[in-house]
């Protein structure tokens, strides 16, 4: 779930008060001068440019009932505040997963409109939590040819497509458990990714630290605030879970975000029927998705694209408007039968090794974080009840993960707390095709008043710099720059 790697189909987001005068950088802000600040890697700078983010190593335990064994790194990026008259501390950002890749972000976002009063207020923080990319990175050794190619699974047609899927979950599962030989996968949960960033931010000297978490990172979010209360400054979730980890409900949702903002992309074709030839009405495309699917489901196209990778494609691609041509391209190579010029696989799905990384890092913290049903029947049943009730995706969300037959125990997942000042700021788009609005509208009442929730008419995933909704954007400026929560639950129009 991390809203720009999946939708570029990568992969297959406190207690100061509005009183405080601005916070100047203090005595202990000198202690991140004792991190090895240095250039980033050439391929973060890369994805940074024109800006230059600068990195550093802060280490962790890998196991916090442990805290003086076994250490792992965390790969730390920063921007930082060129405005030392109005800094305030930082703002740590996670763009979701989990297993994305966040190094990048701070500057993603900067290059992306970030307003420059937010970027002087804050150095803005990065990093690939644990398990991923350049920090200690962790692996299953997935490879091409065992079948696994999406965190999503694949759309299951019928009885036996649950079952075939039922054995690549295990097969995944297996290899898992045969290549974590130190036992270190078990250590990838949400609870251990929020104790890293208080570590973080002990590293860097600062006695509260504020959080941007979209996607996935609103649940990791949600679990640092619980754990740590004391360090939070100011929280904005955006595209939100509705807890503190993802669970099998929260899976099938999925699929409620697909119904839900389809309209918005059949709307748009319908509009350019002349072009694409995909329906002159949104009921005429939404037909259009299923005569393909359904016919891919029987032949696949003459380059392998099945009727489950058809789905997954069009999934991937409501992501936001951006992609809608694109998708339409997708679908107009296929409405031809035996044509095609998607993939058998999206592209960069294809076993290469940070891809295995990311699918790694999911799946253990998916696995981890809370218990998943062990028999195949009851996914068979899901998966029926869900082809019913969302019958564009639903089939694919509720079929089995390997989760079923993960090695590991659960751990106990982080409760959200609800006591304690209001410090959360949440956003979150009406249509959202795999965070729905009901996710945000469940998380803005496990936090209590300790939040205000802002609700976008609009579709896509990502609100805050990339939904490019005004009311949106400078709602959540004011909070992160001035410290001002709205006095209520506001919706903003499109």
């Amino acid at each position: 779930m991390n809203r720009r790697r999946s939708a570029a189909l990568v992969a297959a987001l406190g207690l100061i008060g509005t009183s405080m005068a601005v916070m100047p950088a203090r005595a202990e802000h000198a202690v991140a001068a004792g991190l090895k600040w240095a250039a980033c890697p050439a391929d973060v700078n890369a994805k940074t440019a024109p800006r230059t983010a600068q990195c550093a190593t802060v280490p962790v335990p890998l196991d916090y009932s442990d805290p003086g064994g076994a250490q792992i790194s965390l790969l730390v990026s920063r921007i930082a505040s060129t405005k030392p008259e109005k800094r305030r501390g930082i703002l740590m950002f996670n763009p979701g997963g989990p297993g994305g890749s966040g190094l990048d972000q701070p500057a993603f976002l900067a290059n992306k409109g970030l307003p420059a009063s937010v970027l002087d207020s804050y150095d803005l923080i990065g990093m690939d939590t644990r398990g991923v990319g350049h920090s200690t990175p962790m692996t299953c050794g997935l490879t091409e040819d065992i079948g696994y190619w999406a965190n999503v699974p694949p759309y299951a047609a019928d009885d036996a497509a649950v079952t075939a899927q039922a054995k690549i979950a295990e097969a995944v599962a297996k290899r898992c458990a045969a290549t974590d030989t130190g036992g270190r996968l078990q250590h990838l949960t949400t609870a251990n990714m929020a104790r890293d960033l208080d570590r973080i931010r002990a590293a860097l000297g600062e006695p509260k630290a504020g959080f941007y978490g979209a996607s996935y990172g609103s649940a990791l979010g949600a679990a640092y605030l619980s754990l740590f209360p004391d360090t939070i400054d100011r929280i904005v979730f955006d595209s939100n879970l509705a807890d503190t980890h993802l669970d099998r409900d929260g899976l099938r949702r999925f699929a409620r975000g697909v119904e839900e903002t389809f309209p918005d992309f059949a709307k748009w074709a319908a509009a350019r029927h002349a072009s694409y030839g995909l329906g002159r009405t949104p009921a005429q495309v939404r037909k259009t998705y299923f005569t393909v699917a359904e016919r891919l489901d029987k032949t696949p196209a003459a380059d392998g694209t099945t009727g489950a990778i058809f789905r997954y494609l069009t999934f991937a691609h409501l992501y936001g408007d951006i992609q809608y041509g694109a998708l339409a391209g997708i679908w107009q190579s296929l409405l031809t039968p035996a044509a095609g010029r998607a993939t058998s696989a999206p592209p960069a799905v294809r076993a290469a090794p940070p891809v295995d990384n990311a699918l790694t890092v999911f799946l253990a913290v998916t696995c981890n974080d809370v218990n998943w049903p062990e028999d195949v029947a009851t996914y068979r049943r899901g998966v029926a009840e869900d082809r019913k009730r969302y019958p564009m995706f639903g089939a694919a969300t509720a079929n089995i993960i390997p989760c079923a037959y993960w090695k590991h125990e659960p751990s106990e997942p982080v409760k959200v707390g609800n006591e304690g000042p209001a410090e959360v700021l949440i956003l979150q788009n009406r249509r959202d095709p795999v965070t729905p609005a009901v996710n945000a509208q469940l998380l803005r009442q496990k936090l209590g008043q300790r939040a205000k929730l802002v609700t976008v008419d609009d579709s896509g995933h990502g609100v805050y710099v990339l939904g490019g909704n005004a009311c949106a954007l400078n709602l959540t400026t004011a909070y992160l720059v001035g410290g001002k929560l709205p006095a209520r639950d506001i919706t903003c129009r499109s």
